[in-house]
């Protein structure tokens, strides 16, 4: 597995961060942000603490919560993809 360089921590903190702000603005203890959301209080923090092993999923709820669910999309635009690949699988290795 991959280790988070400093750059995306720091895109993570920005993120929760971000999270905080949206939910302090709706006027919501955590507790029950968490609970809107389906995750414990404790994954919660995660997400706003910017911890890297918060669940994608939670995001896409707490996105869907604060935010536009549309800007998911902008995480990989389909330009990046060229929509004409096949799958490639490697070879297999003979005994």
């Amino acid at each position: 597995m991959l280790a988070v360089t400093p750059q995306e921590q720091d895109a993570l903190t920005r993120l929760g961060e971000r999270l905080r702000r949206r939910r302090l603005l709706a006027t919501e203890p955590q507790s029950r942000a968490a609970s809107r959301i389906g995750v414990s209080l404790p994954t919660f923090r995660k997400l706003e603490q910017g911890d890297p092993t918060a669940q994608i999923g939670a995001w896409v709820r707490a996105l869907r919560l604060y935010g536009d669910l549309g800007d998911l999309e902008l995480l990989l635009p389909e330009s990046l993809f060229d929509r004409d690949l096949t799958r490639q699988r490697a070879p297999r290795r003979q005994p």
